[in-house]
């Protein structure tokens, strides 16, 4: 049977490699659009007419969110694979310089909020096949290795998915879900509005490393854990 994934945040960079990723693995996709306007998704649905789906779909909205689970269970009627990879920056983060609180709020409720809700909308569309979920989060929420002297919200952000994860997990592993948190590593993103050019990776090679991480079943799956690009576990 042809399985489906959902991907969050799917218009551009790691989120549009992984719909291709899939797509090239023979997947149906169902790739969850923010920017209609953004033209990556839509000459992929070209290449791709009968395998890949896309919905409007904002994480930081709940309405959003419970429509576009409708949507897809009207196109696939069921999801196997989530890949909660939406995720935005959070402004001006340093002390003295005029932190901006609305963008902190705004990144809470996408990066840690819009995971919660895309999962609890769309359990009920995988109650059957892999019910494997999948988190983008960063080595920039690990506590533990906090380095930085700013950037708040955008760590606080992913150290609050880490936590989310941590009790999805602690909920749903023993009815037969499966988990995956990864840090993806530093790619030429859009995350400051502008496509970066001073990280280490395209997203496409991001997204390969993401996907051999999030398709392959592991011994140890009761142990949540989060896995890097290079394969090495970082305490979160």
């Amino acid at each position: 049977m042809e399985r489906t994934a959902l991907v969050t945040g799917a218009d551009r960079g790691l989120g549009s490699a992984l719909c291709a990723g899939l797509l090239a693995r023979g997947w149906r996709v169902v790739a969850g659009q923010y920017m209609p306007d953004w033209p990556e998704l839509g000459a992929l649905a070209e290449q791709h007419p009968d395998a890949l789906h896309v919905v409007p779909l904002d994480v930081g909205s709940t309405a959003s969110v419970r429509a576009a689970a409708e949507n897809v269970a009207g196109l696939a009627g069921r999801v196997d694979l989530l890949i909660s990879n939406a995720g935005i920056g959070a402004g001006r983060s340093e002390l003295g310089q005029g932190l901006d609180f609305p963008a902190i709020q705004r990144a809470f409720n996408v990066n840690a909020l819009g995971a919660i809700r895309t999962v609890e909308a769309f359990l009920p569309w995988m109650g059957e096949g892999l019910r494997r979920l999948c988190f983008v989060s960063s080595e920039a929420g690990c506590v533990s290795l906090a380095h930085r002297q700013g950037q708040f919200g955008y760590c606080m952000s992913k150290t609050a998915l880490n936590m989310a994860v941590r009790i999805m997990h602690n909920d749903l592993y023993p009815e037969g879900y499966r988990f995956r948190l990864y840090h993806p590593g530093w790619m030429r993103s859009y995350m400051s509005g502008t496509k970066s050019t001073r990280a280490d990776m395209e997203p496409e090679e991001a997204a390969a490393k993401a996907l051999s991480f999030f398709l392959a079943d592991r011994e140890d799956e009761g142990r949540l854990v989060l896995i890097d690009y290079q394969g090495l576990e970082w305490p979160f």
